[in-house]
């Protein structure tokens, strides 16, 4: 099969998404390096997402393979931040201030995972049944950039809060907590908008 350049981005993006999360969960760098490594990673899969979009569109490469694929690589490299920060909580503090931290950390990322899972598989069915074409909207844009800029944070801040300023997760709770609220509501909107477009006796 014969990949045009953005399905090309996209399917690097998804084979980059293994190596970020490898970086998270075993420190081979060291405390420093490897979640920095994880974080360039992060921001260079975010903007091959921007940029395949931006060529396809303006070349005319949309495929079938290509909206398959290019929704999926942005799930995979969400979730799979998320769930190979989960597995390394060492570095955030002391032990009971990592607990506290995981605690908090794993419902906000069931909300983000059954937020995703839900308007994924909305988009499906409306798309399906009535041929409807479900754009990003705003929301969900802003939605993005909040997850994004988060991710960053909770990879970042452990190593630079006990350099600089002594304090543990401030930043992360924050933007963690502004990616979240910004994931539900971006949700609700979508259910709002395209709830009629649901037909249960089908």
């Amino acid at each position: 099969m014969k990949l045009n350049l953005p399905n090309r981005l996209t399917l690097l993006r998804v084979c980059a998404i293994p190596l970020f999360m490898f970086f998270i969960i075993f420190p081979v760098l060291g405390d420093f390096w490897s979640p920095l490594a994880a974080a360039v990673l992060f921001v260079l899969s975010a903007w091959t997402d921007m940029l395949d979009g931006k060529i396809a569109r303006s070349r005319n490469m949309i495929t079938d393979f290509g909206k398959f694929l290019d929704p999926l690589a942005d799930k995979l490299l969400i979730f799979g931040g998320h769930v190979a920060i989960l597995a390394s909580p060492g570095y955030r503090g002391t032990e009971a201030e990592a607990a506290v931290f995981i605690r908090i950390f794993v419902w906000g990322v069931f909300i983000v995972i059954m937020r995703e899972l839900a308007v994924t598989s909305m988009r499906l069915l409306v798309s399906s049944g009535e041929n409807i074409v479900i754009a990003a909207n705003r929301l969900g844009k802003i939605k993005t950039v909040t997850q994004m800029i988060s991710m960053v944070v909770l990879l970042m801040e452990p190593v630079f809060s006990q350099k600089v300023y002594n304090t543990h997760n401030i930043a992360s709770y924050v933007t963690f907590g502004v990616a979240v609220v910004m994931t539900v509501w971006s949700g609700v909107n979508y259910f709002r908008v395209y709830w009629p477009h649901l037909h249960p006796e089908r």
